[in-house]
C-alpha cells in the first residue's frame, strides 16, 4: 500500500518526469522532439490558459472571505514581498561584488541546436492576462466586501469549488508530461550537457545564496507566528520540482496551493489569498539571480562591476517591475529588460548574453520563488495571528480533496 502512494505521488511523477525527459533528448532525433515539441506547446496553451481562472477562482473568494481584513492582508503581503525581494537582490550584490572579480569566468557559450517548429499550433488564449486576473480579482473581491452581496458570496464559493475540481482533474494531470517534454527539450539542444558546465560555479554560487535566503524567511516566519516553518518548508518539494520543470511560478500555482494547504500552521483562508497574490508579486529568488547575473555580464563583457550607486538604483526599482513581472519563464528579466538598459547601460550583446545565461538558471530562480511564498503566507498568518489551533482560531485538519 505504501509502494502505491509512493508511485501515485506527485514528486515521484515529477521526478519521473524529469529523468526520462532528459534521456529522451539525449537520444532523440529531430523527428521525434518534433513530436514532443508540439506536444508541449498543447500542454503549455492548456496550462496558461487555466492560470488566470486559477488565480480569480482562488483569490476573490479568499477575500471575501476574510471579510474586513482584505484591505489589511492584501497591504501586508505586498510590503513583505517587495521587502523580501530587495533584500535578497542586496545579499546578491553583497556577495557578489566580493565573488565575482575572483571567479575566472568563459565568455562564449556552446553551440545549441535549435528546436524544429511544432507539427501545428495550437493557440488557446488566456481570458485575460496574469496581472488583469490579479487585479480584477482584488478588485472583484473588494467589491463584494463592501456590498455585502450574499448573492455573489455563494457564487464565489461555488466558484472556488470548481476550480479545485479543474485543478486536481486536469492541471495536475498534465503537469508531469509538461515537465518530461520541457527537460526532452533542454536536453536534445545542449542546455543540460554542453551550457549548464560553462557557468556551474555562478550557477551553483546562486543555488547556495537560494537556500540561505530561503532559510531566512522561514526562520524570520516561524519567529512571527511562533511555530516551526519545517510544518510548512516540509510539504513543498512537488512544489519545487513543478517550479523547476515548468520555469513558471505561474503554471507552478495549482502544485504550490496543494503543498500549503497540508500545513497545519497556516490559515486556510490567509493561504489561499496569499500563495496566489505571490506567485506574481514575491519573486526574490529570480530577483537574487538576475542581481547576481547582471555583475557576471559585466565582468564579462566590460571587465568591471556596474557602479555601487547605479547596482542599488537598479535594486530598489527591480523590487518594484518584479511585483508586475508576468509569473512566466523568464518572466522578471524580461519585464526588467528595460532597467537593465537604461540603468545599467548594457548593450545589445549585453543584452543577449544575460538572457542567455538567466535562462540556465531560471527554473532554481523560479523554485526559490515558489517555496519563499509559503514563507511569506507564515508571516502574514503570524501578524494577522492567525494560526490554526491558537486562541480563538480553530485547529485545521488537511483532507485530500481540498486541492
Amino acid at each position: 500500500m505504501e509502494k502505491k502512494k509512493i508511485f501515485d505521488s506527485l514528486i515521484f511523477k515529477l521526478v519521473l518526469g524529469i529523468i526520462l525527459g532528459i534521456i529522451v533528448g539525449n537520444i532523440s532525433n529531430e523527428s521525434i522532439i518534433v513530436v514532443i515539441n508540439t506536444i508541449k506547446a498543447v500542454l503549455g496553451q492548456l496550462i496558461f490558459y487555466a492560470v488566470p481562472i486559477i488565480i480569480l477562482g482562488f483569490i476573490t473568494p479568499a477575500i471575501v472571505s476574510l471579510s474586513e481584513e482584505a484591505g489589511r492582508v492584501l497591504t501586508i503581503t505586498l510590503i513583505i514581498c517587495y521587502i523580501s525581494s530587495v533584500g535578497a537582490a542586496l545579499f546578491s550584490l553583497v556577495v557578489g561584488r566580493s565573488v565575482i572579480p575572483n571567479l575566472h569566468i568563459a565568455s562564449e557559450l556552446a553551440e545549441q541546436k535549435q528546436i524544429p517548429e511544432s507539427i501545428f499550433e495550437l493557440s488557446i488564449d488566456p481570458l485575460m492576462p496574469v496581472m488583469t486576473a490579479l487585479v480584477t480579482s482584488v478588485i472583484l473581491g473588494l467589491g463584494v466586501v463592501w456590498s455585502k452581496s450574499e448573492t455573489w458570496n455563494k457564487l464565489l464559493k461555488e466558484t472556488n469549488n470548481i476550480t479545485l475540481e479543474v485543478v486536481n482533474r486536469v492541471i495536475i494531470k498534465i503537469l508531469p508530461l509538461y515537465i518530461f517534454t520541457t527537460f526532452a527539450e533542454l536536453s536534445y539542444t545542449g542546455v543540460i550537457n554542453k551550457q549548464l558546465p560553462v557557468f556551474i560555479k555562478i550557477i551553483f554560487i546562486v543555488i547556495i545564496m537560494h537556500y540561505i535566503w530561503l532559510a531566512l524567511l522561514y526562520l524570520i516566519g516561524g519567529a512571527i507566528s511562533k511555530t516551526n516553518p519545517m510544518e510548512v518548508l516540509k510539504n513543498y518539494g512537488p512544489a519545487y520540482l513543478t517550479a523547476l520543470g515548468t520555469m513558471s511560478s505561474a503554471a507552478t500555482l495549482s502544485v504550490a496551493l496543494k503543498s500549503a494547504a497540508k500545513s497545519k500552521t497556516l490559515d486556510p483562508k490567509i493561504k489561499d489569498f496569499v500563495i496566489p497574490l505571490c506567485s506574481n508579486t514575491h519573486l526574490c529568488g529570480s530577483v537574487l539571480t538576475e542581481t547576481f547575473f547582471v555583475m557576471v555580464v559585466s565582468q564579462i563583457l566590460y571587465g568591471k562591476l556596474p557602479e555601487l550607486s547605479s547596482m542599488i538604483l537598479f535594486i530598489i526599482l527591480l523590487g518594484i517591475f518584479a511585483i508586475g513581472a508576468p509569473g512566466v519563464p523568464g518572466g522578471t528579466v524580461m519585464a526588467s529588460l528595460g532597467l537593465i538598459i537604461s540603468v545599467l547601460g548594457f548593450d545589445d550583446t549585453g543584452t543577449a548574453l544575460m538572457l542567455s545565461i538567466f535562462a540556465l538558471q531560471d527554473s532554481f530562480g523560479t523554485a526559490c520563488n515558489v517555496t519563499g511564498d509559503g514563507a511569506i503566507a507564515l508571516m502574514v498568518t503570524g501578524l494577522l495571528k492567525r494560526v490554526p489551533g491558537r486562541g480563538n482560531n480553530p485547529a485545521y485538519v488537511y483532507k485530500e480533496e481540498e486541492i
